[in-house]
């Protein structure tokens, strides 16, 4: 299993580091998978993600729901409640949940929704503006809360929401860096995009330095540096890390310390870092 790769964290993180991006599996009998399965997900238990945390000397996290359990968090919500207090989660629901069902879920960590498309998924005209709806009403949902939403979504999709993004109300994060491929470099037009739109939009955009293995195939990741560099010199204030643990279908070509590690190449600076782990998540996640 990737958490226990035999790398040495490159740096120390800093007291109250989080994880802002991560999920756990369990028992299938217990935990049933949802009926449109996108990838076979392994058994990632949460005491093997928390050996992983202490490794690295995380000492916040944040659960988001898997595309595996579908709407059904269940999963999670027990992990929570292992960890205590020094967690948060991005739950996945449908925009016409009870207001009471979205206060229990606050009660217990929740602080934000997902919208998860697959990041393999072909462009297709209408995609964005079928999902607007539904952006729209969680959106309300989520100001009401102090919540956030977080969107997974390929890059073109990615762009062709940018004119939504500049609508929202609330906080709002974007999973792996936009999922911009990096072999199309800072250059590449929906990406300027993304900056622009971290630079001089509404300063509710927040992006996740996760799943660099999902933009690249190159060695060691490389071509993804200066997108994360680039991402990070745009919004300091408004970057954040994660895991994203336990890398689903690629879990036997990545390893977790190694990932880690790449955040020492992305920000040499520790006070830069300590924006990225410690004070980001802070402020969005309400640590």
């Amino acid at each position: 299993m990737s958490a226990h790769d035999d790398a040495a964290p490159a740096f120390k993180a800093p007291g109250a580091s989080c994880d802002s991006h991560f999920h756990v599996f369990g028992p299938a009998d217990r935990y049933p998978y949802a009926p449109d399965l996108r990838y076979a997900p392994p058994l990632a238990s949460l005491a093997d993600y928390l050996g992983l945390a202490r490794r690295l000397g995380l000492e916040r996290m944040v659960f988001v729901q898997p595309s595996a359990y579908g709407r059904d968090n269940r999963c999670m919500l027990d992990a929570m409640q292992v960890v205590g207090g020094k967690c948060r989660a991005v739950v996945d629901v449908d925009d016409t949940v009870a207001d009471a069902e979205l206060d229990r879920l606050d009660g217990l960590g929740v602080r934000g929704i997902r919208i998860n498309v697959s990041p393999a998924q072909l462009q297709e005209p209408g995609l964005a503006g079928a999902l607007l709806p539904r952006i729209e009403r969680l959106d309300a949902r989520c100001a009401e809360l102090g919540w956030h939403l977080d969107f997974l979504a390929p890059g073109w999709l990615t762009t062709e929401l940018m004119p939504m993004f500049r609508k929202l109300r609330v906080n709002f994060s974007l999973a792996h860096m936009g999922m911009y491929p990096a072999r199309d470099g800072a250059g590449q037009a929906g990406f300027r995009q993304l900056l622009q739109l971290l630079r001089h939009g509404n300063g509710l955009c927040w992006v996740k330095l996760t799943g660099v293995y999902r933009l690249s195939a190159a060695p060691g990741f490389a071509d993804a540096t200066p997108l994360a560099q680039a991402l990070i010199a745009a919004a300091p204030e408004r970057v954040i890390w994660g895991s994203d643990y336990p890398h689903l279908s690629f879990a036997d070509k990545v390893r977790s310390v190694e990932l880690f590690n790449l955040l020492g190449e992305w920000a040499p600076d520790e006070a830069t870092r300590r924006r990225i782990l410690v004070d980001n998540p802070q402020r969005l996640f309400g640590f």
